[in-house]
C-alpha cells in the first residue's frame, strides 16, 4: 500500500459531471445526488486502511449533513482484479456492515476518479451549490485515532458553507492508500 497524498485543486473549479452506478446497478447522475445547499464527494474504498478509520466519522458526518442541505456521495475507483474486497458484491456488504445511507457508486472505468484529480482513498471534495469547490482536504486531524482528533476541517467547511460564510482556514491534504489503477 502507497501512502499518497491529495493533489492541490483550486477553489472555484467546477465540479465535473459524472454518470455511475451503484453495486445494484441503480444509476445516479451527480445532478440528482446534489444537496439544496451542495454536495460531498468520498473517493473511497473497502480494503484501505485509512478509509476503514474514516469511514465511521463519514457516515456520521454525511448524516448531519445531509440535515443541513448537503448529501455525499461516495466513489469506489478501485475496482480492480488485484483488490477483490473493494468489488461490488462486496460494497454491497459493506453497505449493510456499515450502515451507509447515501449512494456508494462504482466507477469501473476510473474516468470519474480521473476527472476530479483524485489519488487516494479517502479524497474528499466539498462542493457548493453551483458546483464550484469550496473544500478539497482532510476530514479531520488525526485518521488513525478518533478519540485523538482536535480539529474536524470537513465538519467545519460544511457548516461555513450552510451558513454562506467563506470556508476558511489551511486546507491540508487527505491522505491515504494510491488509488488502483487499472492502467
Amino acid at each position: 500500500m502507497a501512502l499518497v497524498e491529495s493533489v492541490k485543486i483550486a477553489s472555484g473549479t467546477a465540479m465535473p459531471a459524472f454518470e455511475l452506478k451503484d453495486p445494484h446497478g441503480r444509476v445516479f447522475k451527480s445532478d440528482q445526488v446534489y444537496g439544496p445547499k451542495g454536495l460531498l464527494v468520498a473517493f473511497t474504498c473497502n480494503h484501505c486502511p485509512y478509509a476503514q478509520a474514516v469511514w465511521p466519522r463519514l457516515i456520521r458526518l454525511a448524516d448531519e449533513a445531509e440535515k443541513w442541505g448537503v448529501r455525499t456521495v461516495g466513489i469506489n475507483p478501485n475496482i480492480h482484479p488485484g483488490y477483490p474486497e473493494d468489488a461490488p458484491e462486496r460494497m454491497k456488504e459493506k453497505m449493510t456492515e456499515w450502515g451507509i445511507r447515501f449512494p456508494y457508486l462504482v466507477d469501473e472505468t476510473q474516468e470519474t476518479a480521473r476527472a476530479f484529480q483524485a489519488q487516494c482513498t479517502p479524497d474528499l471534495y466539498l462542493f457548493d451549490s453551483s458546483h464550484k469547490l469550496v473544500y478539497h482536504g482532510r476530514l479531520d486531524d488525526n485518521w488513525k485515532e478518533e478519540s485523538k482528533v482536535k480539529k474536524q476541517e470537513l465538519r467545519e467547511a460544511i457548516q461555513s458553507l450552510v451558513s454562506a460564510k467563506p470556508v476558511a482556514g489551511k486546507q491540508y491534504p487527505s491522505m491515504g492508500c494510491s488509488i488502483k489503477w487499472c492502467e
